[in-house]
């Protein structure tokens, strides 16, 4: 039997191939976001605790009101917002879920979205289910920041949504406050929505701060906001994440949520709620538990024949390879996974057309001996030896 599928171009992701290949050689998994050190052991130990005491049963399809009310609570001290728990805040089966219930919420067949290359890989897919077109416009080289004059050119009566990223997953910038001024003055008197993928919010560096469309009053009024628990407790496998918009886009968020997942696991919910209300330190002191991982990772490379600019936030870092090889990103990585012993992510998978420098992503969520082993194998890979 045929199908004729909706996502022909759409194989096995970067992420699912690369760990493989790590697995397969034995190699540093330096590609897939996630920790390789466990959960905060009082975390666990909640969990252990709701799943005993029977909270085990389908919570609210919004979410169990207490984590609603602990992120409303977290939003407020971070940023000065206050936001309906109630009616504003939905918790999701992770951002993934949340950024292809919004998409599904407002794009219609033949509307436009616009995404800035390098693009997180599940923005496309979700788009073009949706009936839309995908519109990339690529950040500008090599500050990876928006090129507001091509935003602007690229602004037709068909645009209905552009997806912000920021701390920016793969290239690790962030946008400024200056650059949400920007953008709230591009899309005034439009009926353009923005979705917001801020999963990497609690980690900014150099003491700088996150600038969330939360904090915009004019950019929040017509945004979802998205954030993740997994990336800020490291637990990416719990799949727990939220998206705060207004109530009537919360409204009609809620319609397609309750068809996808309908709710997320509860005991988990319950726990992350009580850890938030406990130890709020964790999130207030992520950026420098983090920065620490990412000046580590640097300092060390500085052995190495790449060339490196300190990630700005999340817990990415790139490199250039430029000094070493002219084999594309692509096929450099299999050779560093198969002859190095360490696994990283190229970039031009995430560009609608391959741009024209050598770069790579590694990840720096690991433990600092991890890190070290790497950064040693790394250094030992001489110019023009691939």
């Amino acid at each position: 039997m045929y199908i004729n599928s909706k996502l022909s171009q759409v194989g096995t992701t970067i992420f699912s191939v690369m760990s493989q290949m790590a697995a397969d050689h034995n190699a540093i998994n330096l590609s897939q976001g996630y920790p390789d050190f466990d959960v905060p052991g009082p975390l666990l130990d909640l969990v252990e605790k709701y799943l005993r005491d029977g909270y085990n049963q389908y919570p609210p399809m919004t979410g169990v009101p207490y984590l609603r009310e602990q992120i409303a609570l977290k939003i407020k001290r971070l940023y000065n917002v206050q936001l309906d728990a109630e009616h504003e805040i939905t918790i999701t089966s992770g951002a993934t879920e949340a950024i292809f219930v919004a998409i599904q919420t407002v794009v219609h067949p033949g509307d436009e979205v616009i995404v800035f290359d390098p693009a997180y890989d599940s923005y496309d897919p979700c788009i073009t289910l949706a009936g839309g077109r995908t519109i990339h416009i690529p950040l500008s080289y090599p500050s990876f920041q928006i090129d507001f004059e091509r935003l602007r050119d690229s602004i037709n009566e068909k645009t209905r949504l552009i997806i912000i990223n920021t701390p920016h997953n793969p290239c690790g910038s962030v946008l400024p406050g200056e650059a949400l001024d920007q953008l709230a003055e591009v899309i005034r008197d439009t009926d353009i929505v923005l979705v917001s993928d801020e999963v990497y919010e609690h980690m900014v560096y150099d003491g700088e701060i996150h600038q969330t469309l939360l904090g915009h009053p004019e950019l929040r009024s017509n945004s979802f906001v998205i954030s993740s628990f997994g990336k800020t407790y490291h637990a990416t496998g719990w799949k727990v994440a939220y998206c705060a918009a207004p109530t009537q886009f919360s409204e009609e968020f809620r319609k397609v949520h309750q068809f996808v997942t309908f709710t997320t696991h509860t005991p988990s919910q319950w726990a992350l709620a009580e850890f938030m209300e406990s130890c709020p330190e964790h999130y207030l002191e992520l950026s420098s538990f983090y920065q620490k991982k990412r000046d580590l990772f640097v300092r060390e490379m500085l052995n190495s024949n790449f060339s490196l600019v300190p990630s700005e936030g999340t817990y990415f870092q790139l490199a250039d390879y430029s000094n070493i090889s002219n084999m594309e990103d692509t096929e450099f990585v299999r050779y560093l996974t198969r002859h190095i012993g360490v696994a990283a992510i190229p970039i031009s998978v995430f560009y609608e057309s391959p741009p024209d420098f050598n770069i790579i992503r590694f990840c720096f969520a690991k433990d600092e001996d991890t890190l070290r082993t790497a950064t040693t194998k790394l250094s030992s890979l001489n110019p023009m030896a691939v």
